[in-house]
């Protein structure tokens, strides 16, 4: 399984907004229970999706601002962003199979 890479506020606009690829970015925290369980798969649609869609990493307490920007209420929340408009948002768990076929239209 590949690493996923955090991005911050420094960086998001570059990694996420101007990328090429679509973007699934994992809105997480350290403490969240919920965020340790969707980590996993958010790990596997990395690996499957290489090439095709960028996955990336966002810490919820260090970005405050981003946090913000987006309306944030509860984590953890995958965003999709593609061309730099967002395309889809889910929050909480969800299992892999309802996760994928959320994101899927618009990989």
């Amino acid at each position: 399984m590949a690493e996923v890479q955090y991005v911050n506020m420094g960086d998001f606009k570059s990694e996420v907004l101007e990328s090429s690829l679509p973007v699934l970015v994992d809105f997480t925290a350290v403490w969240c229970g919920p965020c340790k369980m969707i980590d996993p798969i958010v790990g596997q649609l990395s690996t499957e999706w290489q090439g095709k869609v960028k996955v990336v990493k966002c810490d919820a307490d260090k970005n405050p601002d981003i946090i913000v920007q987006y309306g944030i209420m509860g984590i953890p929340t995958l965003m999709l962003f593609k061309g730099g408009t967002l395309k889809e948002r889910v929050t909480g768990y969800m299992p892999k199979d309802k996760l994928v076929a959320k994101l899927q239209p618009h990989v």
